[in-house]
């Protein structure tokens, strides 16, 4: 036990200086190929800022996840590992040419739900599908909805300093509680393995977020949105699968749901908000849960510090409902989160958010940028 806690602190710290020491050369490139952002009517940042972030926070976890294989004996990389890095490289990658070349929606969606596939073949045999929810035939589509909606809405959760490289970091650590909790005598080396690839995740989001906090000196971009969602998303699936089995009891399917919530909650803020107002959904704006918090604060700083207060909130909650197993209590809570999210939403709805003229009715296919 005292090697692995070795190996644990070990694999953050590393994952976490590799990324706050790439950062500036990730930055120096961004601008040397013209890979920027740049200031509009719809974003905050005021000049011309590097773009390839999420390269930074992809390549510290990537490379820290084959450390984690390489030094270990018992650990393989075998389809499921290979499947998995090889649909985060392809996702960082789709973003990063969206970054670059604006891709088309629905091409890009096209991309995810292939990446979604690469994961889920690659991590679960078809007799597990078949169990999941009856019939692969719904297990497949569900998760692959489950997949494609996070990376989107991670997407559109990228629209303010240091948001969602924070609360990336937090929700890595989560995961990380979650393997130490589900570690039995059975099934230990591989609960270690997610847990050394979640620090991996972890610490290379915090390695990123000095960089990242306001006021920001490089963005994470699509190619870091997409691949958070992706981590998140996936880790999420497997975190379902554990606690189903733990239990058995597909209730607890719901437990990536209830750690992941604020992003839910934020897409789902965003979407009603816009079709109630007759504009188009996919369209990038200053409407989100983070720009009403800032509004009303009038700080981005305190505005982050808040959305990190509330996905500590929910992992401690979540650890502790999977902790006891107690069904009524896991139900009782998704309640409590739901009513809290409709009654937080409203309060929100509330403050006042600057809409383009051109954005009050829909017009186009609009981005998923936002």
């Amino acid at each position: 036990m005292e090697n692995r806690i070795y190996e644990y602190l070990s694999v953050f710290i590393m994952s976490w200086l590799l990324v706050y020491g790439l950062t500036p050369f990730i930055m120096k490139l961004a601008r040397a190929i013209n890979l920027v952002d740049k200031p509009n009517a719809r974003k905050d940042h005021p000049k011309i800022t590097p773009l390839m972030g999420g390269v930074s926070v992809f390549v510290g976890f990537f490379l820290l996840c084959l450390y984690d294989v390489a030094i270990s004996p018992g650990r393989f990389f075998d389809a499921p590992m290979l499947g998995y890095l090889a649909g985060s490289l392809l996702i960082m990658l789709i973003g990063l040419f969206d970054d670059k070349c604006a891709m088309s929606p629905l091409i890009k969606m096209f991309g995810q739900i292939i990446v979604s596939l690469i994961f889920i073949f690659s991590n679960f045999s078809l007799q597990e599908l078949n169990l999941m929810f009856g019939w692969m035939y719904i297990s497949v589509p569900l998760m692959v909805f489950w997949m494609v909606g996070l990376m989107n809405a991670l997407n559109f959760l990228d629209n303010m300093d240091g948001i969602l490289s924070g609360m990336a970091g937090i929700l890595g650590l989560g995961f990380f509680a979650f393997s130490l909790t589900s570690t039995t005598q059975t099934n230990q080396d591989a609960m270690a393995l997610i847990g050394l690839i979640s620090l991996s995740f972890a610490g290379s989001a915090f390695g990123f977020l000095p960089y990242n906090f306001n006021p920001a000196r490089i963005f994470l971009g699509d190619a870091g949105s997409m691949f958070i969602g992706y981590f998140l998303s996936s880790m999420g699936i497997l975190m379902a699968r554990m606690a189903g089995n733990r239990y058995n009891d597909k209730m607890f399917f719901l437990m990536p749901v209830l750690l992941l919530s604020y992003a839910i909650f934020d897409i789902a803020l965003v979407s009603y908000t816009r079709k109630r107002d007759g504009r188009h959904v996919m369209q990038g704006g200053q409407d989100h849960s983070t720009h009403r918090i800032r509004n009303a604060l009038g700080s981005v700083k305190v505005t982050a510090m808040i959305v990190y207060s509330l996905n500590v909130l929910i992992v401690l909650t979540s650890i502790i409902i999977f902790i006891i197993g107690s069904r009524p209590l896991l139900l009782i809570t998704a309640i409590f989160f739901l009513a809290f999210f409709l009654f937080f939403g409203r309060k929100l709805d509330q403050v006042p958010v600057v809409i383009p003229e051109n954005q009050k009715k829909s017009r186009g296919k609009g981005s998923c940028n936002s």
